[in-house]
């Protein structure tokens, strides 16, 4: 196999190898390969976390696998609610997408792919394990984010660590002692999976009487290490990997069951410019090579991939996986909880 690059282009490529009407047409990755080479460019945009290191090692390992130098324009994540946002606008009003291919979460791409905003292809006929694809081959799962309650094992005592889910409603987290991230589908996955929709939203009226200290990942890691909050409700496994990079004492509370797993998925927008890089760069994710730069630089990886760190943590567990069909019913409840925690 071979390895490529990304470009933007400021007019719609007419003469590409492949016909877009909005259906999964079959297609073979030579015809990728040849129309990615014409295309010669690709707007990635994926998590700010994989870092520009971890682009650059992705955008040089792909030109090396299919024997090209595609130019790649890293657009490093912000706030990915507002930038899906961003795409919808854009589409609303006729206009190309800044991205061609983004990778964000499976709960973000629900929202993309119930506007029919994404560019398909018949994923299985590039050899694709159809347990990763999704949104009618919108999307490929590429990377499992791992979900569970963090806390600072230095400032923490072991015997108040919590044990289960149920345990972050007792009365001595009440006071601000517990962050809470606005990623409320986290919790909304309860309800599609273990526990149902009256349980969890129970769960969450609850949780909002604590007093919780809301804020975004990034600052309940940090304040976590300031010892300012005792645990976070959630945290991606993405801060958990920096921490143990960084010799931070922050670590998830590991042995609670349901583990909660949102996927990173990679979508290729409706509109996209170069939509044969962008559907190559998707497939490209999924190869053990870049799943090896994913989890260097990123800390996560697929739990599908044999060999994968993903595979091995979720082997034997009870893992909440969210499914094409759960994703209206999610991204319901999540807006629900965003109200009820006070992020609305």
């Amino acid at each position: 196999m071979k390895q490529g690059r990304f470009l933007p282009v400021g007019v719609l490529i007419l003469s590409v190898f492949l016909v877009w009407d909005g259906r999964a047409r079959a297609v073979t990755l030579e015809q990728l390969i040849e129309g990615a080479r014409k295309e010669g460019k690709l707007e990635f945009y994926a998590p700010s976390s994989l870092t520009p290191p971890g682009a650059l090692a992705l955008a040089d390992a792909f030109n090396k696998t299919y024997g090209f130098r595609i130019a790649i324009n890293y657009n490093p994540s912000g706030d990915i609610a507002r930038d899906v946002s961003k795409i919808v606008a854009a589409a609303t009003a006729g206009a190309a997408p800044e991205w061609d291919v983004m990778v964000a979460t499976d709960a973000h791409h629900a929202t993309l792919a119930g506007r029919k905003l994404h560019q398909a292809i018949d994923y299985k006929t590039l050899g694709i394990d159809p347990r990763i694809i999704h949104y009618g081959n919108g999307t490929i799962s590429i990377a499992n984010e791992f979900i569970l309650p963090a806390y600072n094992h230095k400032v923490l005592p072991a015997k108040d660590v919590p044990k289960s889910w149920e345990d972050l409603l007792d009365p001595r987290w009440k006071g601000g002692k517990l962050g809470m991230p606005p990623a409320t589908h986290h919790l909304a996955r309860l309800a599609a999976g273990a526990w149902g929709e009256e349980k969890t939203t129970r769960y969450v009226r609850s949780l909002s009487q604590q007093g919780l200290s809301l804020g975004t990942f990034g600052q309940l890691y940090s304040r976590l290490q300031l010892g300012e909050i005792l645990a976070a409700v959630t945290m991606i496994d993405g801060f958990i990997y920096r921490a143990k990079a960084t010799g931070a004492p922050i670590v998830h509370a590991e042995g609670i069951e349901p583990l909660i797993s949102a996927a990173m998925h990679a979508g290729v927008l409706k509109g996209a410019r170069h939509p044969n890089a962008g559907h190559l760069m998707a497939f490209f994710l999924t190869t053990l090579k870049a799943q090896e730069i994913w989890e260097k630089h990123r800390g996560d990886s697929s739990a599908f991939t044999p060999g994968t760190a993903a595979y091995k943590r979720a082997e034997g567990k009870h893992v909440l996986y969210m499914s094409d069909k759960d994703a209206e019913f999610i991204d319901r409840l999540a807006r629900e909880y965003a109200r009820i925690l006070g992020f609305k």
